[in-house]
């Protein structure tokens, strides 16, 4: 099924049980809603409304001039066109700015939330970083070549998707996690280096109601690296709020 919204043909679906309170799945960047065909075997109780975010997967349509909170808003749009008066979120890395903004925006909406590897904070920068951006800068001033400069997520991207990229990317959320009110359970990968633990703990700070784990030998893909102990923190999670 498609949702339109700002002229992009957005794909989503409904699978799984007949659960009166859906959990919607909110993918990470570059990826689609796929990615989450082994967790929603461990709950065939529950009910999952699946999107794929513009322009991944199914929703293979760039998305021109949009920002996390256009990302957000189509979310939430969707949510209403599907009469979804409450839901629950289990959302990873980019899906996860996605989902601070709608806990935080529409709090009524959501009953609970999992930030999974989740992006959204102002990282730490080393000299390295700051090296290569003044480096980029002044390539870029005197028109030299800057290929291979970003990101590997960056450089796979055509040119107005970079535009998106680099909005999603440069917003950040610290402000938002504070007016999350629905209890939050925050699961990071130990050895993971795109969003480092770090961030799980400033997560943990922010958000008032919110629980953390850090699973051991799994990285950014935590929900991946370990599925057994990822659902088993989840399910925990899930019935201690009956």
């Amino acid at each position: 099924m498609t949702f339109s919204y700002q002229g992009v043909k957005v794909f989503y679906k409904f699978v799984g049980g007949k659960s009166f309170r859906p959990v919607l799945l909110l993918h990470g960047w570059g990826c689609d809603c796929t990615i989450f065909d082994e967790f929603i075997k461990h709950f065939p109780q529950k009910s999952f409304l699946m999107i794929d975010f513009p322009p991944f997967g199914k929703t293979n349509c760039t998305p021109n001039g949009w920002n996390i909170f256009t990302y957000a808003s189509m979310v939430i749009s969707l949510c209403e066109h599907l009469k979804i008066d409450k839901c629950d979120i289990v959302a990873h890395s980019f899906g996860g700015r996605v989902a601070i903004l709608f806990c935080a925006l529409c709090p009524q909406k959501v009953s609970s939330c999992v930030l999974c590897d989740s992006a959204g904070l102002k990282p730490k920068r080393g000299l390295s970083y700051y090296r290569k951006v003044w480096s980029y800068k002044l390539r870029k001033k005197l028109h030299l070549n800057v290929q291979g400069y970003g990101s590997s997520d960056y450089q796979k991207l055509d040119d107005e998707m970079k535009k998106v990229f680099v909005e999603v990317v440069g917003q950040m959320l610290d402000e938002y996690c504070p007016l999350i009110e629905c209890p939050t359970k925050i699961i990071f990968g130990q050895k993971d280096k795109d969003t480092p633990p770090y961030m799980a703990k400033r997560f943990h700070k922010l958000i008032k109601n919110s629980h953390m784990c850090i699973l051991p030998n799994a990285g950014h893909f935590s929900f991946l690296d370990s599925p057994l102990v990822f659902a088993r923190e989840v399910s925990l999670f899930w019935e201690g709020l009956k």
